[in-house]
């Protein structure tokens, strides 16, 4: 009578189905340490496309911000300070300064926009022309700590602010009631990054409202904005850019935006500014990282003062390349279980050497989708890519199996994959009930072969 061999315990280990596929997994999971290191290089190449645009923004202008004008107005007060002797004290003549906002303040801006690029990487700069038009109301100056009398508004100082006057391209001449004065550049103010500034001459004690207008010629890069000051702000803005994002603390009322064009319309009152009308001292200071003023009450006031445009590029292939990577582990572990399932049902077994190939090949899969972005935009190079890996993988896997129906059904899985991440990666409100769909259908797909295969244990 013939009794059949019995296996080692190395042999039945050896073909263990659990085993084969404990470690199929592990292996899967060890793919994520190249994949990691892609999201590294990915990280490298945005921060290279960062320094680029920046080393473009110091050559050219970068993001600007308009802010006044602001009226300021020097006064005398007196401190009093105790002496070493008893009761006395030592009465000493000071100069602060009292900033007056704009009753209205009206602004309207049109913006042209160019691509400038440097080897592969571009940004996105601008010309700019700016009308900036209101008026103040010197007669109704109070403060309750301030006496009329020691105001000095021989000296008062119209003030406007700049992000970047590298930018600035004409010397602005501001019409200030009836006269006219060329602005100069401002070292001394601290309300604004940098300023501009003239004396009005106006007469002591004035009167009634002054108007005011001006002109900028501006340059700057990738963003324009502006500061709500006045009593009443209004802000018309429109560009020949038709990625546009508005963005800051106010959102226009009114906006418009084309293949190639964009408007957009802010109106806003004195109850939604971060300022008062009037204050004294460096209370305030606007939009500005800058070290503090010695004055222990002064407020940094930055993007809560803000509101504009900013000008993007329409595809960021390094944010979409980042993204397709966080996928990395649910492509490589799908298609490691779609070859474990062609063994079982296939009965030919596939070797962990040729696991770890295929797994090298989608790992490599997202250098070539990040060097063709580069080159083609992500689109383009999405489709270059995974057609590539998908050729390779599925030739490969039929050469295995030794089956050309092989290499169309791999074809058709690895399509439709990559097709099931693209989707995603395109969706934003919908991504997450769509992948979480599709992962529903992929784990019913994998119960049904799991019911219809023959593990042997």
């Amino acid at each position: 009578m013939n009794e059949t061999p019995t296996q080692s315990p190395v042999s039945r280990l050896h073909e263990s189905v659990l085993l084969k596929l404990f470690l199929v997994v592990v292996l899967a999971l060890l793919l994520l340490i190249p994949s990691n290191a892609i999201q590294s290089l990915i990280r490298e190449r945005q921060e290279r496309q960062a320094t680029v645009i920046n080393e473009i923004s110091g050559s050219w202008a970068g993001a600007q911000l308009v802010g006044g004008p602001v009226l300021a107005v020097p006064y005398r007060y007196v401190e009093k300070e105790e002496t070493k002797t008893a009761d006395s004290l030592k009465m000493t003549q000071k100069e602060g300064m009292l900033y007056v906002m704009p009753e209205k303040l009206n602004v309207t801006g049109k913006l042209s926009a160019e691509k400038r690029e440097r080897g592969i990487f571009e940004s996105v700069v601008y010309r700019s022309g700016i009308n900036v038009s209101g008026n103040f109301d010197p007669g109704d100056v109070r403060h309750p700590d301030i006496n009329p009398a020691d105001l000095k508004w021989d000296k008062a100082r119209v003030i406007i602010g700049l992000a970047d006057i590298k930018g600035l391209k004409n010397y602005p001449v501001i019409r200030f009631g009836a006269g006219k004065h060329v602005a100069e550049p401002d070292y001394e103010t601290q309300l604004f990054q940098k300023s501009l500034s003239v004396l009005p001459g106006l007469t002591d004690s004035p009167t009634g409202k002054v108007d005011f207008e001006f002109d900028l010629q501006l340059n700057g890069s990738q963003n324009l904005s502006f500061l709500h000051l006045g009593k009443t702000t209004t802000v018309k803005l429109e560009g020949d850019w038709g990625t546009p994002k508005f963005e800051g603390r106010y959102l226009p009322d009114k906006q418009h935006t084309t293949a190639n064009s964009f408007q957009g319309e802010w109106k806003l009152i004195g109850y939604n500014r971060i300022c008062p009308q009037q204050w004294k001292g460096n209370r305030y200071r606007f939009a500005l990282p800058a070290p503090a003023l010695p004055d222990t009450d002064m407020k940094t006031e930055s993007d809560d003062a803000v509101f504009g445009v900013s000008l993007l590029l329409p595809v960021d292939q390094y944010q979409k390349t980042m993204r397709t990577s966080k996928y990395a582990i649910l492509i490589i572990l799908l298609t490691f279980l779609s070859l474990f399932f062609t063994e079982l049902i296939r009965k030919h077994r596939i070797h962990l050497l040729h696991y770890i190939l295929v797994g090298a090949a989608m790992t490599i899969y997202y250098v070539l989708l990040l060097s063709f972005a580069e080159k083609t935009g992500f689109n383009w190079a999405y489709l270059i890519a995974s057609s590539a890996t998908i050729i390779l993988v599925s030739s490969f896997v039929a050469s295995l199996i030794r089956k050309r129906d092989i290499s169309f059904l791999y074809t058709g899985i690895l399509s439709t994959f990559y097709g099931f991440i693209y989707v995603i990666i395109q969706l934003e409100d919908f991504a997450l009930m769509v992948g979480s769909i599709g992962l529903f259908v992929i784990v019913a797909l994998l119960m049904y072969f799991a019911r219809k295969t023959e593990l042997g244990w």
